[in-house]
């Protein structure tokens, strides 16, 4: 058996792949027929989802189940190799078991984070493709959102330059654009700050219109969001229609319709509307879909891939990013609303490490060593912080679903610490299981698989936190209070404006609410651990993504763009000029 102990990740995945199963062979035992298999080469794949919804339509779903965690170190504690693990052991115990991912971004890949295909022996395989671009989702999503601002851009000018008349010859009108009033920006997958400010259209005339602008990073884009969360192609061309780009000099939106970019945009996605297919290293398939940050964006695999995924398997694990307050808030209010799916259990991943984290241990960063209140025993600094624990435990049961935590076991945890997190778990209401699948795989997630499928056997009563008529401030509020443990929300006066004219608007009523907020603390504070208390959830923005259908409101000074670090993993990454492979990826 391969040791994670003594190889990288990157080896690992290396020698795993060497065995792997081909992607016609994965697609036939999983059921998918060879007209639905769209095949990338030996190993990767795509599927054909709105066939495989037809012929299936009649089937009932699997078991559905959401691995989140508890708010996380700046290392991650393992949420993907969590759901990879619980795969492969819910194979060894039932029959057709299957998981969703998220591809990831470029900018983690090649900054701190890696590329989150899980770790040890629960990865998802192959690992080079994964992580470098897989099937051009990510492209796709980059060109149709960048097309959009080629076509406000170009259109500014030409009106600039350009009589009525000469417009009127070529079928057009004068739109109005207001250039101080341009929302979106361009995107490029990538960590790269000194693009979040720019001033473009500088030279003559002919080289564009002069105005202020800047760069998101793509998996932030609202195309990125509408990939996630749209249930058909009719869908996908209305939702990004609807996309507002610009507002005119009168205040009234500009939509991409507007544009009359919205077909080609769509044009751009069709071939990325199909989920990819891939697998776990003991051969389970893996939808990998959709790739939105938690923190500034949905943080949610597609619904289509789920879709798919529970008409042919018996359990499905699909992942939501970050903690139970990000990524889990949004898969049940956001993700659950718009597919009408109801999850049977929800895993909660927790690690010792970051309890100690939140319980008063040093400061935890990225690049340097733990210090040795992390790897040595210390059960009090684990009971200090298993209030984080309870926090996420309480969110999971109000909506209603069967939370079980799982305790991602690290060689330095030591069995008194593992029990502080059992008991309090517990004692909350929760199923808790310890979990050894970085080190072990399948066999060393069976305890956890056991618990879920115990979990799933249960009635659940699950329940939206708020419905489409509270009003935009009072979500806000509730999210605030009863997920983030807020005493109240402050409002900027420009994001107390943005809330009276969203909230005047019946057309945005049951747009859900995705907010945006820092992923390592409850609050929207980084550098508040644990469980805060007595503490205001300042919004300082509220934007509007008319063709996902979401009201955007942003905490705190996150920023859209992330930068890249004085230590970044590209540093690492290589090829093997004699055999092509690429090596250095985690």
């Amino acid at each position: 058996m391969l040791d994670p102990t003594k190889l990288a990740d990157w080896r690992i995945a290396e020698e795993a792949e060497r065995t792997m199963k081909s992607v016609s062979r994965l697609a036939a035992d999983w059921g998918i027929l060879d007209a639905e298999l769209l095949p990338y080469g030996h190993h990767l794949g795509k599927v054909d989802y709105a066939a495989v919804l037809e012929r299936l339509k009649d089937r009932p779903n699997g078991k559905y189940i959401d691995v989140t965690a508890i708010t996380p170190t700046p290392l991650g504690e393992g949420k993907s190799t969590t759901t990879m693990g619980l795969v492969q052991g819910l194979a060894k115990r039932k029959g057709r078991v299957s998981g969703a991912i998220r591809q990831p971004s470029g900018g983690p890949t090649f900054n701190i984070k890696g590329s989150a295909a899980g770790g040890g022996l629960s990865q998802c395989i192959p690992l080079t493709p994964f992580s470098l671009g897989l099937t051009g989702d990510i492209d796709a999503v980059t060109n149709a959102h960048n097309l959009a601002m080629v076509a406000v851009t170009a259109r500014l000018q030409h009106e600039a330059i350009n009589t009525d008349e000469f417009l009127a010859k070529r079928g057009l009108h004068r739109l109005n654009i207001d250039p101080t009033n341009v929302t979106m920006r361009w995107v490029i997958d990538f960590c790269a700050q000194s693009l979040r400010d720019t001033i473009i259209g500088l030279g003559g005339k002919t080289d564009g219109f002069m105005m202020r602008s800047g760069f998101a990073i793509s998996v932030s884009s609202e195309v990125m969001a509408i990939l996630a969360v749209f249930t058909s192609l009719r869908d996908l061309r209305e939702r990004i229609g609807r996309i507002v780009v610009a507002y005119d000099r009168q205040g009234k939106p500009v939509t991409t319709r507007d544009l009359e970019v919205d077909g080609a945009m769509t044009a751009w996605l069709v071939r990325a509307s199909n989920p990819n297919l891939l697998q776990t290293m003991e051969g389970q398939p893996v939808m990998v879909h959709a790739g939105p940050f938690a923190n500034i964006a949905v943080g949610q695999s597609s619904i289509v891939a789920d879709q798919v995924a529970l008409k042919l398997s018996d359990y499905h694990v699909t992942e939501s990013g970050f903690g139970a307050d990000i990524g889990f808030e949004k898969f049940w209010n956001i993700k659950c609303r718009v597919s009408g799916l109801k999850p049977n259990c929800a895993v909660i991943v927790a690690t010792v490490r970051a309890l100690k984290m939140h319980g008063g241990g040093p400061k935890v960063v990225p690049g340097k060593p733990l210090d040795a209140a992390y790897t040595e025993p210390n059960p009090a600094l684990v009971e200090k912080g298993i209030v984080n624990l309870l926090a996420h435990i309480e969110t999971v049961k109000k909506s209603g679903i069967n939370p079980v935590v799982c305790v991602n076991h690290f060689h330095t945890d030591s069995p008194e610490e593992i029990a502080i997190v059992r008991r309090a778990a517990e004692t909350a209401g929760a199923r808790a299981a310890v979990s050894q699948h970085w080190l072990k795989g399948g066999e060393g997630s069976l305890e956890l698989a056991d618990a879920v499928i115990d979990a799933c056997e249960e009635l659940s009563d699950f329940k939206l936190l708020y419905e489409d008529s509270l009003p935009v401030r009072a979500r806000i509020e509730k999210i605030a209070h009863e997920v983030y443990g807020a005493d109240g929300v402050s409002y900027t006066p420009e994001a107390k404006a943005r809330a009276e004219v969203i909230e005047a608007d019946p057309s945005m009523q049951r747009f859900a609410t995705c907010m945006v907020k820092t992923h390592l603390s409850l609050s929207h504070d980084p550098g508040l651990k644990g469980r805060p208390s007595g503490w205001i959830l300042p919004i300082r923005d509220i934007l509007v993504y008319n063709g996902a259908g979401f009201i955007v409101p942003v905490a705190g000074d996150i920023k859209l763009m992330p930068g890249t670090s004085s230590d970044p993993a590209f540093r690492r990454i290589d090829v093997d000029v004699e055999t092509g492979k690429v090596k250095g990826l985690f």
